[in-house]
């Protein structure tokens, strides 16, 4: 490693990794990069132990804009990576998310499905007859009000696309050291340097925080507070004895549990009934939760799961915003050459393409060039002001 970079970013996932390849691309930028990473197995990180879905019914306009593009990123990968005849085919499964609603809950799925439409995305409304007659496979009881969009929601190959960008931001120059940052040194407002477990010392020009669920313990040893922590998240891959018949989509049960189809089997996930921050290498399953909450809502919603068999499970980690479940990018008002990339709450590998772009901009240019995320700024955090994404699961 150099004594010095112009760009050290912190994390080396899929958040890391695509900050490293739209810095490493961008017109405006020729400076020096180092991605540091922890474990660059990343096996017990949350690019490696998520879903990779992706979906564009949100609640706020700023965040179906940012999978608007991520679908298009993922739709041209080859040509939004360079053109290399080797680069992987990315596409998404779409089947699209079918949110369920109580009567409590109909009215915010009329009002986001309202705002969805108005940005080009195709959202349908399902009364109880109407979403019976589509997913036949579904008991509808309890349902008020269901929302389906089958363009560009599903799951992604997120497996090839981090590592695609990480060899080709290599090749344009970007260094990553296995190492860990355990200090910050500041100079007044500003960053000057990173200690690494190794015992480097590396100065640089700017930071960049993508540590996922690790996050607000790197803020702190710049002496900042982020409303970011670990929550764990559980999920099980099932055969079912009887798939269920005709189109099945990724459910989401109003209880939180969700299901969808994935390479011949199913994928179900829930978060703990104690929903809370956690140790970031806690992954200790449950073992109750599968049994008294996980089965019996899958067999109550699906009755053609009421015989299955878990073929897998594990547990991963939501880097969880506290403040309004929406992620933070961009400086820190306090020390503006440390940049946040963080808080994705589950989002973050769909949210990746737009957030490694934004990043890249606004360390070239000092601003937002394409797409403005500044409603998604630090300046909120500081303020108390939360700017809340009502659809997390």
């Amino acid at each position: 490693m150099r004594s010095a970079y112009d760009v050290i970013i912190i994390g080396g996932g899929m958040i890391g990794s695509a900050c490293a390849w739209f810095l490493a691309s961008c017109a405006g930028f020729d400076g020096s990069v180092l991605v540091v990473e922890r474990d660059p197995s990343l096996e017990t990180a949350s690019t490696t132990r998520s879903g990779s879905s992706i979906r564009q019914q949100y609640t706020t306009g700023i965040n179906i804009r940012i999978s608007q593009f991520a679908a298009e990123h993922i739709h041209n990968f080859r040509d939004q990576t360079g053109g290399d005849a080797d680069a992987p085919e990315i596409a998404i499964r779409s089947f699209g998310y079918l949110f369920l609603a109580t009567e409590a809950g109909a009215p915010t799925l009329r009002e986001a499905a309202a705002l969805q439409r108005s940005l080009g995305v195709p959202t349908r409304l399902l009364d109880p007859a109407a979403l019976g007659a589509a997913f036949p496979a579904i008991n509808t009881d309890g349902v008020a009000l269901a929302s389906h969009n089958a363009r560009d929601e599903g799951y992604f190959d997120g497996d090839g696309m981090h590592p695609w960008w990480r060899k080709q931001a290599k090749k344009r120059g970007v260094e990553f050291a296995t190492d860990e940052v355990i200090a910050i040194d500041r100079d007044g407002d500003r960053v000057v340097a990173v200690r690494l477990r190794s015992g480097d010392r590396i100065a640089t020009g700017a930071v960049v925080n993508a540590a996922g669920p690790r996050a607000s313990g790197v803020a702190a040893m710049a002496g900042l507070s982020i409303p970011v922590e670990p929550r764990k998240r559980f999920c099980w891959i099932f055969d079912a004895a009887t798939p269920p018949e005709g189109p099945f989509p990724l459910l989401i049960d109003p209880s939180g549990v969700y299901v969808y189809p994935r390479g011949g089997a199913y994928h179900t996930g829930c978060a703990p009934e104690d929903d809370r921050a956690v140790a970031p290498d806690d992954l200790a399953m449950d073992p109750e939760i599968f049994m008294e909450k996980v089965w019996p809502t899958l067999a109550a919603r699906v009755p053609a799961f009421e015989a299955l068999k878990v073929r897998a499970e594990w547990a991963g980690h939501y880097a969880y915003n506290t403040l309004d479940q929406n992620a933070v990018i961009g400086p820190h008002p306090e020390l503006r050459n440390f940049l946040l990339v963080n808080g994705f709450s589950g989002h973050g590998l769909q949210q990746a393409p737009a957030m490694g772009r934004g990043i890249s901009e606004l360390i070239a240019y000092g601003e937002y060039r394409t797409l403005d995320m500044s409603v998604l700024g630090c300046q909120r955090i500081l303020s108390g002001q939360p700017f809340l994404e009502k659809a997390v699961i």
